[in-house]
């Protein structure tokens, strides 16, 4: 294969193991629970509440996240087909299954919902920011090409990114003078929702100690995480970009920003029946 630039190669990271094998996707998808369950059981204990039932919580995500992310997949992208491949699990259903969830979890174990999403929220910051790099080391939703500091090229990514094939699944056209097979650089978007992930981490985890009732602060992970997905999404090769040029993603993104902003509005004062954080502590 030829080259237009000169981007950084990175090859599917694969680990054979008798018939099946470990895939870094796996591995990232794997660490994303394990590091959400650790940081929602340290914010449970320094509240005061019992750790356990995080472990459930978590099984229930994974459960949930799985099925919701095929669903979306199959169901609003219309990939019928794709419900028995390995690949095709996208964020926003995943996100939405996991939630209903670990919800049913706490209702069934008689946790005020207000108080557990307090919690999920710098555990999810954390899981999303682990759970990307598993994107990262198999070669999934990268970005647009791009020949600047630090592209990247997936030769056996899904899909590989070579020229044939972007503008085959994303209708990017191919660069004048290149061929089908052509690997093309892209730019990194899953180090850059890493990285993102990691910073929506940081401030909920120095805002958990919030004045304002149980629950506001998942309304603050709503507004973070949508910013962050409809900004990344400008960066990604996408082909179901619907209207002004925006993503499927991007319009849940909004909603999900308003919804944070009212969530955030309705949970701002502490009061009867919104108890605060420092009395969930007590």
């Amino acid at each position: 294969m030829m080259l237009l630039a000169s981007p950084i190669i990175v090859h599917r990271f694969l680990i054979p193991l008798g018939p099946m094998e470990l895939t870094g996707f796996g591995i990232g998808m794997f660490m994303c629970f394990v590091i959400g369950q650790a940081v929602a059981q340290r914010l449970m204990a320094e509240r005061g509440m019992d750790p356990a039932p995080a472990a459930d919580m978590v099984f229930a995500a994974v459960i949930g996240g799985l099925l919701g992310a095929k669903l979306y997949w199959v169901v609003i992208l219309g990939h019928w087909d794709g419900m028995l491949d390995r690949a095709g699990f996208v964020y926003w259903g995943g996100f939405v299954g996991g939630a209903l969830a670990v919800a049913w979890v706490a209702a069934r174990k008689h946790i005020g919902l207000m108080r557990m999403s307090d919690v999920a929220a710098p555990a999810c910051a954390a899981a999303y920011s682990v759970g990307r790099t598993g994107c990262w080391a198999v070669g999934d939703d990268y970005g647009r090409p791009w020949n600047g500091f630090l592209a990247v090229a997936f030769p056996d990514g899904f899909p590989p990114s070579t020229a044939g094939e972007m503008a085959r699944e994303f209708g990017i056209a191919i660069p004048a003078g290149a061929s089908p097979d052509t690997l093309l650089g892209v730019i990194p978007t899953q180090l850059m929702e890493v990285a993102l992930g990691f910073v929506m981490f940081a401030v909920l985890w120095r805002l958990r100690k919030h004045a304002h009732a149980e629950g506001w602060l998942f309304g603050v992970f709503l507004v973070l995480a949508g910013l962050e997905r409809f900004v990344v999404e400008f960066f990604r090769a996408k082909d179901d970009r619907v209207l002004a040029g925006l993503t499927y993603a991007q319009g849940i993104a909004i909603a999900t920003v308003l919804v944070g902003v009212v969530w955030m509005m309705l949970r701002s004062r502490v009061g009867p029946g919104r108890p605060g954080v420092a009395r969930a502590a007590a």
